[in-house]
């Protein structure tokens, strides 16, 4: 891991511009989090970290012409395609913002959602905090987050492929905001108990999952994450790694695609009723 900022500019492009692929990649982990939020006709749903409006869209869907959801990221690239994406649709709204200090309108929301974007709080016991405020007694919180990155092959194996052609990278920094920020069960079910949350349940959840094809995966790994960063501030050292990337997608190629392992968890709880 590295000590530059967790999203820039050029990540939000990035993140944007690869929107289909990822939406491919991520879908199946953010419906198992969904099955566990198990949103209803008619509720208000909160969803964080929204990126391009998949999965706002889907629990969109799922609350029918009576509920409404609230898409809410920090990146205003993905947000304009999300915008673009619900089109016409009154019954969502995004917004840009920081979580852990927007004023939510409280005691608003059934239930609150995310997939992946949970992780980035530089103080997620106070991000959780504000986040429940916008809570209805009762209301339920359900989201998807990676498991230790030894477990999570779909998105070390490309980095891991080639580490050795990059610059080194200092060691990863315990508990530090990013992907791998709520790795730990424990510190993850303390986070929420000391922001007030109930009824805390963590479950592992395994799925082989993939953008697509393999010109599609080389794609995806060469523009977002760790590697994707490190190609942009090195792009002298792109085509010695392209090979090598290639290689280690190929030995995971299967008549659906590149398939790698997403180790995650799915994290439920309650605001007190």
């Amino acid at each position: 891991m590295s000590d530059k900022p967790i999203w820039d500019e050029n990540s939000d492009r990035a993140f944007a511009e690869m929107q289909e692929p990822l939406d491919r990649e991520l879908g199946p982990l953010g419906r198992r989090a969904q099955a566990a939020l198990a949103p209803k006709a008619g509720e208000a749903i909160l969803d964080i970290g929204c990126g391009t409006g998949q999965t706002a869209l889907e629990l969109a869907e799922a609350v029918g012409a009576k509920g409404t959801v609230l898409g809410f990221d920090l990146s205003p690239a993905c947000l304009a395609i999300a915008r673009k994406r619900a089109g016409a649709n009154s019954r969502i709204e995004f917004v840009l913002g920081d979580a852990q200090t927007f004023a939510f309108p409280p005691k608003k929301f059934d239930g609150v959602f995310s997939r992946f974007g949970v992780m980035f709080f530089a103080d997620p016991a106070a991000a959780f905090a504000n986040i429940r405020t916008a809570l209805k007694p009762g209301g339920r919180l359900a989201f998807v987050c990676w498991r230790d990155p030894k477990e999570v092959e779909l998105l070390t194996l490309p980095f891991n492929t080639v580490k050795h052609l990059l610059p080194q990278q200092p060691p990863p920094v315990p508990d530090a905001p990013g992907p791998f920020g709520l790795a730990d069960a424990q510190r993850t079910r303390g986070l929420l108990a000391a922001a007030g949350y109930s009824d805390i349940q963590i479950t592992p959840y395994d799925e082989n999952v993939g953008a697509g094809d393999l010109e599609i995966s080389m794609a995806l790994a060469m523009r977002v994450g760790v590697l994707g960063r490190l190609v942009r501030e090195n792009l002298e050292l792109k085509d010695s790694v392209i090979a090598p990337v290639r290689a280690a997608l190929a030995a995971r190629d299967t008549p659906q695609g590149v398939l790698l392992k997403a180790a995650t968890w799915i994290v439920t709880a309650h605001s007190p009723g």
